[in-house]
């Protein structure tokens, strides 16, 4: 895989599979959250961000197929993978149905595994991945220069921007008119499980209110939304 080193949720109650699952991503490079029954999966996927989830359907508490389907009711992107012990089409064609990406019966070939976890990632990033932008940006009567770290304001005053300030700007821009989750921006400007509040990230926001937007209050660039996540229009 690439350098970037992609996320994992593996989601099975069952422990000596989990163990071996999560040996064998870690291996392959990937980072690997475990979680041992529903409920507790759709808690973790609400405050971290995952380049994948593999599901299992029989679990305590809440079954796979519920989870999956309530995961898409917030996130149609991050890819799932759904491994179950029911081989019959009538189950396999009801984990897609209710948004599955793909779909592996038990036993499984490991290798086999491994092959599909690096397809569906690579073509979830394909299917995301925006054009890059150029070193030096403008909107409205602003420019920012990611390269230098700098940003001319709506006044036309130079301001030295952090390299945070620069990756969130990145990030935002683009997402340019889509909403970015909160954890996606911690963990794409922060790092993985090195997260600050997100209070951080609502004072970058009124910084770039302050330096771009000619009524911060009323903001036309730099959108808060609640209880989401954050959004760059242009």
């Amino acid at each position: 895989m690439a350098e970037k080193k992609y996320s994992i949720l593996v989601v099975e109650d069952e422990e000596n599979l989990q163990e071996a699952l999560k040996l064998n991503l870690e291996l392959e490079g990937y980072e690997v959250t475990s979680s041992y029954d529903g409920v507790q999966a759709l808690k973790i996927v609400q405050q971290e961000h995952f380049d994948l989830i593999i599901l299992d359907v029989m679990l305590p508490e809440m079954d796979g197929i519920t989870v999956c389907e309530t995961i898409r009711l917030t996130n149609t992107e991050i890819p799932i993978l759904i491994l179950s012990a029911r081989n019959a089409s009538a189950d396999r064609v009801l984990g897609l149905k209710k948004g599955a990406d793909d779909y592996l019966t038990k036993p499984f070939n490991l290798e086999e595994l491994l092959l599909r976890v690096e397809k569906l990632i690579i073509k979830s990033e394909q299917l995301t991945s925006k054009q890059p932008l150029p070193n030096v940006y403008e909107f409205g009567n602003n420019k920012i220069d990611f390269k230098n770290l700098t940003c001319y304001t709506k006044s036309g005053k130079e301001i030295t921007l952090t390299k945070k300030e620069i990756m969130l700007l990145k990030l935002l821009i683009e997402n340019k008119n889509e909403v970015v989750t909160r954890e996606r921006i911690l963990q794409a400007v922060w790092g993985y499980h090195v997260y600050p509040t997100t209070r951080t990230i609502d004072n970058f926001i009124l910084n770039f209110r302050k330096y771009f937007e000619t009524d911060s209050r009323n903001p036309q660039y730099f959108h808060s939304v609640r209880s989401i996540g954050y959004k760059f229009t242009n």
